[in-house]
């Protein structure tokens, strides 16, 4: 097994040796921009990870690794031009360094070249590895609409909104981790039960993502602290917030996330008191520990040496305690 960074070094030279020096130009230079604008790599880490845990060759997974963050950042190309958003990773997104057709023209050129990836594998594992990639991306997709729905919508439920966060980020941890399972040939069981380790794991991640977005350290966020308020998000910190209220703290709650003021931060600041106040952010704290049990209540039935459950833990523990 091999560190974190290692995992990740390891797939970014992959990466770059894959660099697509085609033409047409206006085509291809976007994807390699996308794809050089870095990124915690997390997805395509987890697929090399999980590969290893079961085979011990995590090279074998490199193509199925490569695919998943090609998938990832097709997904951010076209989310990108829908919340006609200005910057990805502190650099100008596609549409805006180029245009809108090509931000989507280069977008569906990533969808089939993360298709294509799985060709170097031999037809079973092809046919396994389609198969959950066909499923997942369509949920993505799934969970994006929901996420576009709820912006004009004022009855979201807590249990939609869990199921918008799991389709449209948890799914994708999920199926990174059961593609290396599959390229290491693990066991139907093995390959189901580190999937919903993933897919747990991946609810935690979002839930501590709605948090920092309130409550990150703005010098380690490494995006503005708010953007969510600002936005009107509807997001779990909200949705709680709205539960533990009374009638007129709701409707005050409620005004304020209709509003677009000039001058955000004393929006910010408001909101934040409400999600103290009601709860809603020890809540959120709560949720996250809870999705977080669930993933490693899961790892006891992975027929795998405790000391690479350990390895997973340790994982999972890093990703939670994170402040970016």
């Amino acid at each position: 097994m091999l560190s974190i960074e290692k995992y990740q070094e390891e797939f970014i030279t992959y990466l770059e040796n894959f660099s697509t020096f085609k033409e047409p130009k206006n085509l291809y230079d976007p994807i390699d921009y996308i794809l050089s604008l870095g990124g915690k790599r997390l997805r395509p880490v987890l697929t090399l990870m999980t590969a290893d845990i079961f085979s011990g060759n995590f090279k074998s997974a490199l193509n199925a690794a490569l695919s998943i963050e090609v998938f990832h950042n097709f997904s951010l190309v076209h989310d990108d031009i829908m919340d006609d958003a200005p910057l990805r990773r502190g650099q100008s997104t596609v549409h805006e360094k180029w245009d809108v057709n090509t931000g989507i023209l280069s977008g569906d050129a990533m969808l089939i070249m993360a298709y294509q990836l799985f060709e170097n594998y031999e037809p079973n594992t092809f046919q396994a590895l389609a198969k959950l990639f066909s499923k997942t991306a369509l949920e993505v997709c799934e969970g994006q609409q929901y996420d576009v729905d709820f912006e004009t919508r004022n009855d979201v439920t807590i249990s939609e909104y869990l199921k918008m966060i799991e389709y449209k980020t948890a799914v994708l941890v999920g199926a990174a981790m059961k593609m290396g399972a599959i390229v290491a040939k693990a066991s139907t069981e093995d390959q189901n039960n580190i999937y919903e380790f993933g897919r747990y794991l991946g609810i935690a991640f979002q839930l501590q993502d709605d948090y920092l977005d309130a409550f990150g350290d703005p010098k380690t966020f490494g995006k503005q602290v708010g953007g969510d308020i600002i936005e009107n998000k509807k997001t779990f910190l909200y949705l709680k917030a709205l539960e533990f209220s009374n009638e007129s703290d709701r409707l005050e709650l409620s005004q304020l996330f209709a509003s677009n003021p000039k001058d955000v931060s004393t929006k910010i600041e408001v909101a934040k008191q409400f999600f103290v106040s009601t709860g809603s952010a020890d809540a959120t704290k709560n949720a996250i520990q809870d999705y977080t049990t669930k993933a490693f209540a899961v790892l006891e039935s992975l027929n795998i040496s405790e000391d690479k459950k350990q390895l997973l833990k340790a994982f999972g523990n890093n990703l939670m305690n994170r402040t970016v």
